[in-house]
């Protein structure tokens, strides 16, 4: 049975329309709306047309028009009692309202992790991730008595945020120093007198690339027994202590009597430090190579490795693509570009950096030089040449803090071109002042150039120690932070500044699943120890006076003691006339202008 309607509309009279209702028994389909209209007494007088909607029939014969509207009838609709039609569409859109209320309600149900619905990462194997030997999560620092006073302070930094981000990461204790470690190794030397709050995130980040030993040089803050102890209990990190026995040992190196190093010597702040960090190099390839390491890179702890181009985020797996005549891999080194003047963290904060000139065409640097520069005197704020890694093996030794020599042989190395060395440097405005503190030198134009090598960081170090506060946070905004955002997009565009979330992501992660608080907290005995022996030694002291080596080392005409690597050979020809490679500034736009004129 079917309804159908049929309007009338007589153009003779077009206030006259007629509504009839018309049921005809039986299916009806298309050919039933045509029968009608031609057996229908009304409706014979036109010929209905019916579209494929079923909407809408036009009919016009003689001087009358009608119109049909018929709705679209079921294609088969089987003999019920009355309404069944309508119970079919209740059901389906029943249907239609309740399954998508039932998968809401089953998704929401698959992503609860509470309610007595236990964690599914907790039923996993102990090795079902590599490094994971404890699937417990790690327990926190306590508020007791004990809990050092270093600690604390580092409890804004270190400490979890409101729950783990990365669950995957509780409880690994990163064994690479195991005998099952894969090859090659790779070691990473130091010297530091920065924190925990710096050197943790520092450390376990190069644990996650990859680093398999780490050899800290340690003094002023790093030396304390609050840090150091802590340091100390993590796996493959040995801490060496600036000592006068150390300083004694130093100072009968080879070094004094080469020249290579020799311009260095005898001056005060960064070539002070310079030629430490050599010597603690030297000391580090000895280290290194009876540690099975197979390949060796000085950083500080401002520095990350970036393993940009490699099959993995691995500094293992891309050392283990160089080839094997290779002796030293370069990183250039990208410069951190920061966008406020209050940053605290800077591994976890900063994801702008400015690219090295290796790493970008000639055309593009120079070209947007100035806008790069803004006003600084170079390209970079500190160094633009780098770091190195070396290939431990005999006759090595160091050439400065950015890059490796070899007695025997000019080393043969390669830049990598996608790869590189993160430097964050200036990123918290601290800095002026911490930097301004650790030098004596009179803040002119010509004392700061017998104190520090580059020229922002005379700038620097003169703004520090002759303007305000307030002074010093303008010219900090005008010359470190990048405030401006269309001049950011601009070089953004360009290639000159790139962003780099890999890092900052890696070391949250890494704090919110609380390793690093959990390492201070499993050192805690040992720190208690070592603070303890501390007090020890200063109440037993019979007043015998230690003698003192100068901080600016004693040159001792003698035989450099026993070392595997540096004692083999003499230098070569071609090796006398290598100089150390300090930190230098990328090539400017003057030079540059004067090559083409």
């Amino acid at each position: 049975m079917g309804l159908y309607w049929a309007v009338l509309v007589y153009p003779s009279n077009p206030e006259k329309v007629v509504v009839l209702g018309l049921e005809v028994v039986g299916t009806t389909g298309l050919s039933d709306g045509l029968s009608l209209c031609n057996h229908h007494p009304i409706l014979r007088k036109g010929k209905a047309k019916r579209d494929q909607s079923g909407e809408t029939r036009e009919t016009d014969g003689g001087t009358d028009q009608i119109v049909l509207t018929f709705p679209m009838p079921p294609q088969a609709q089987a003999p019920s009692s009355g309404g069944g039609g309508g119970a079919a569409w209740r059901y389906l859109l029943l249907l239609l309202t309740g399954l998508p209320l039932a998968l809401a309600a089953l998704a929401f149900v698959l992503q609860w992790r509470g309610g007595g619905v236990d964690d599914p990462t907790a039923r996993w194997p102990p090795h079902a991730f590599p490094g994971m030997t404890d699937p417990t999560p790690p327990s926190f620092l306590s508020s007791s008595s004990s809990s050092s006073s270093s600690s604390s302070a580092c409890a804004q930094v270190l400490t979890a945020s409101s729950g783990p981000s990365f669950p995957y990461l509780r409880g690994w204790s990163f064994p690479f120093d195991s005998h099952a470690a894969l090859h090659p190794k790779v070691c990473v030397q130091t010297s530091t007198s920065a924190g925990l709050d710096q050197i943790l995130p520092w450390l376990f980040y190069h644990k996650v690339v990859g680093i398999a030993q780490f050899l800290l040089f340690v003094e002023g803050k790093a030396a304390k027994p609050q840090v150091a102890g802590v340091l100390e209990s993590i796996p493959g990190v040995k801490v060496v202590y600036r000592t006068p026995e150390l300083e004694e040992q130093q100072a009968r190196s080879r070094i004094w009597n080469e020249t290579w190093l020799a311009s260095f010597f005898y001056k005060p702040c960064n070539y002070e430090l310079f030629v430490k960090q050599s010597l603690n190099m030297e000391m580090a390839i000895v280290m290194a190579r009876d540690a099975g390491m197979d390949w060796i890179i000085h950083l500080d702890t401002d520095e990350l490795l970036y393993p940009g181009g490699g099959a993995e985020y691995s500094v293992r797996h891309l050392l283990a693509e160089v080839p094997g005549d290779v002796d030293m891999v370069i990183f250039p080194n990208y410069e951190s570009s920061i966008e406020r003047d209050d940053i605290k963290d800077p591994f976890s904060e900063v994801s702008m950096f400015k690219k090295n000139y290796d790493h970008l065409p000639k055309d593009t640097y120079f070209g947007m030089y100035k806008e790069a520069t803004r006003g600084n005197p170079n390209y970079f704020l500190t160094y633009g040449n780098g770091k190195s890694a070396a290939r431990v093996q005999d006759h090595l030794r160091p050439n400065g803090a950015h890059r490796w020599h070899n007695y025997a042989k000019s080393p043969n190395e390669i830049k990598l071109e996608e790869a590189a060395v993160l430097h964050y440097t200036y990123t918290k405005f601290s800095d002026l002042t911490s930097r301004r503190d650790r030098c004596g030198c009179k803040p002119t134009k010509d004392d700061v150039k017998r104190c520090f090598m580059l020229d922002f960081d005379r700038a620097a170090f003169i703004i520090a120690s002759t303007a305000s506060e307030e002074e010093m946070l303008r010219w900090y905004n005008e010359r470190v932070v990048w405030n401006d955002k269309q001049l950011n997009l601009k070089l953004l565009r360009k290639g000159v500044l790139t962003r780099i979330y890999t890092p900052m992501a890696i070391v949250q992660g890494l704090r919110e699943s609380g390793v690093f608080t959990s390492s201070i907290a499993a050192s805690q005995s040992l720190v208690n120890d070592k603070v303890s022996l501390k007090e020890n030694n200063a109440l037993n002291r019979n007043g015998t006076k230690i003698e003192k080596v100068s901080r600016k080392f004693i040159t001792v005409n003698s035989q450099a003691s026993a070392r595997k690597i540096l004692q083999a050979v003499e230098p070569t020809g071609r090796d006398s006339n290598v100089y150390a490679v300090p930190p230098l500034s990328p090539p400017s736009l003057d030079v540059h202008l004067v090559e083409l004129s």
